[in-house]
């Protein structure tokens, strides 16, 4: 006897059909799982026992052989129990799936039949759309994961008990009680069961398994049902006698659809869904902030220097109030990864629409920052896909730690390969990064009672925490001293205004761009950088001589030319002109200081 259903795992961040194939052969009773399963694959044979037979269930005492497909694959988690567990009960004919073939099942059973959530659900359903399934069956807890993808049926179930019992009568009992009451038997040809209100009789319908005649359905009344109810019509071969005929159970999931709330389509949530703080609360600081809005206009890197209490970190973290919301494609493709690290905290509010904002602790890994792991799942690098990645106190990071980002900062995605394949992540994000200018914090601070106690070598230590490949992939380099007036500098800009010019800039962007790949200024390179932020005489022959007297990289080169068309479409401003290169010279601080230094 053989049977087959349909489940999925991850790779990397994508999901992947995986067949599940059941096969029962004489012999000693045993079970075998086969197809490169992990650990808390091969238990669970053990819980599919439980589960079948504490549901009323017959579990068979045959060699019972699972075939995970294909089987060069390595799989991974608890998420195919269900498909084992019912493709067991298919396989043995106490159950009995017309539509398997397009049905996706996801789910880790309990000892007592109950269904627990998984991580991952919204990129298997979304593999499951591409492939052509029409519906998938999940636990309650990740249906509204699930319903976020569109085009697709999701029903969900808590237990298996919500499956149809050998013990429940069948079809034949209930039309003998038809009978009995004077009912005449009916013939149709239908998919559910529904009760007519106006003529007191309910029409019992079902689709039926392969090699079986067919199906006898019959009218009874209302009353009759509600004294034998059936969540599930039951399909049985005619011609039989009433003791030769087993309860099948034909299983139907239309009273299991899952119903999604109303989607939250809000643009004002971050991807953990936290408050967002306003830039009115930042008490002057204007210049920081006009760098943070070209920062958040061109989703250029950024680092800020300067004494303690000067409000670096509090500036960084309003950053995600003047960030445009995600667009469709991005929104699912941010979910997509925090659904395959299990950080998907609430489905219910729909696709995340907030840019993420990550912010780890100093004494993260390397592991930790990019991802890792057996089977790589994905680290902060990709947690901060279309958003932000923010490392406050910057030097307080390992060396180590700190040199793995050079990769993702340029090539947007990180790669980690193992001996059995090689798993891609996304990692486009912005880096914004705080630091004291010195191991005691005050150097330049100018203060009287509070004055830079560190020798010239550690201060030089201190610094070189950052590598200097490291600093050429970050665009802006800004100092925040300390304010001279505690009043303010004027009105303090709110995140609103700031917001305003952002989406302004962004939509600019849009439209340059709509014909290629990219979104932002800090995605041009090679051609189209050249044609979309070409610099003319002037403004060639000023940035070449500032290369020179500064000493920076070709790759310093690139940035300052993209910093300058941000700045340039935040004016409106079609070319780029001298005062544009000139601003974007000004925020390469760290660099004109290090000249000065040596």
């Amino acid at each position: 006897m053989y049977g087959k259903m349909h489940s999925a795992c991850l790779y990397g961040i994508e999901g992947v059909m995986i067949g599940v194939e059941i096969d029962l052969a004489n012999g000693l009773p045993q079970t075998n799982i086969i197809g490169l399963p992990d650990s808390a694959i091969r238990e669970a044979v053990e819980r599919v026992r439980a589960a079948v037979k504490n549901c009323g269930y017959r579990y068979p005492q045959q060699r019972v052989t699972v075939n995970l497909a294909p089987a060069d694959l390595r799989k991974e988690g608890s998420a195919f129990d269900l498909a084992i567990a019912l493709g067991i009960l298919t396989t043995s004919g106490q159950l009995v799936m017309p539509e398997a073939e397009k049905l996706l099942l996801i789910g880790e059973l309990a000892l007592d039949g109950s269904l627990r959530p998984v991580t991952g659900v919204l990129p298997m359903v979304e593999a499951a759309r591409r492939g052509g399934f029409r519906a998938v069956l999940v636990p309650l807890g990740n249906a509204a994961e699930a319903a976020l993808i569109s085009g697709i049926t999701v029903y969900a179930i808590e237990h298996l008990r919500q499956l149809p019992q050998p013990e429940q009568e069948s079809v034949m009992n209930l039309a003998d009680t038809a009978k009995r009451s004077g009912v005449e038997q009916q013939i149709v040809s239908v998919n559910t069961m529904g009760v007519d209100e106006s003529s007191g009789s309910v029409e019992t319908k079902s689709c039926l398994p392969i090699g079986l005649a067919a199906a006898e359905a019959v009218a009874v009344t209302k009353e009759t049902v509600l004294q034998n109810p059936l969540p599930f019509p039951v399909s049985v071969s005619s011609g039989l006698a009433n003791s030769e005929r087993p309860p099948v159970m034909a299983l139907t999931l239309d009273h299991l659809k899952y119903i999604p709330a109303v989607m939250y389509e809000g643009s004002v949530l971050t991807a953990d869904n936290g408050m967002l703080e306003d830039y009115s609360d930042v008490l002057g600081q204007n210049h920081v902030k006009r760098a943070l809005t070209i920062a958040a206009a061109g989703m250029h890197n950024i680092i800020l220097m300067g004494p303690p209490g000067t409000g670096k970190t509090m500036l960084i973290k309003r950053l995600p109030s003047i960030l445009p919301p995600l667009n469709d494609s991005e929104s699912l493709e941010v979910t997509k990864i925090f659904s395959a690290a299990g950080k998907l905290k609430d489905a219910h509010s729909g696709l995340l629409r907030g840019r993420p904002f990550r912010s780890p602790h100093h004494t993260i890994s390397a592991a930790g920052l990019i991802g890792g792991g057996g089977i790589p799942k994905p680290g902060e690098v990709s947690l901060a896909h279309r958003g932000i990645l923010f490392l406050d106190e910057l030097p307080e990071f390992s060396r180590n730690v700190l040199e793995v980002l050079r990769q993702p900062l340029e090539d947007r995605v990180v790669t980690i390969s193992r001996a059995r394949a090689a798993f891609t992540f996304p990692a486009q994000f912005l880096l914004a990064c705080s630091m004291n200018p010195c191991h005691c914090g005050y150097l330049g601070s100018g203060g009287l009672q509070q004055r830079c106690t560190c020798s010239p070598a550690r201060i030089a230590q201190y610094r070189s925490k950052i590598s200097g490949p490291l600093l050429d992939r970050i665009d802006m380099q800004v100092d925040v001293p300390r304010p001279k007036d505690w009043g303010g500098e004027g009105p303090s800009l709110s995140s609103a205004e700031i917001r305003a010019e952002v989406l302004k800039a962004q939509a600019i962007q849009t439209e340059r761009y709509k014909a290629l790949p990219i979104s932002w200024n800090s995605e041009l390179s090679g051609a189209a950088l050249r044609r979309y932020a070409g610099l003319g005489r002037e403004g060639t022959l000023m940035l070449h001589t500032i290369l020179e007297s500064l000493g920076l990289s070709m790759r310093a080169h690139d940035r300052i030319i993209k910093l300058a068309r941000t700045i340039a479409d935040l004016e409106g401003s079609v070319d780029i002109v001298s005062a544009h290169l000139a601003e974007a010279v000004q925020y390469r601080n760290l660099d004109r200081q290090l000249m000065t230094e040596d």
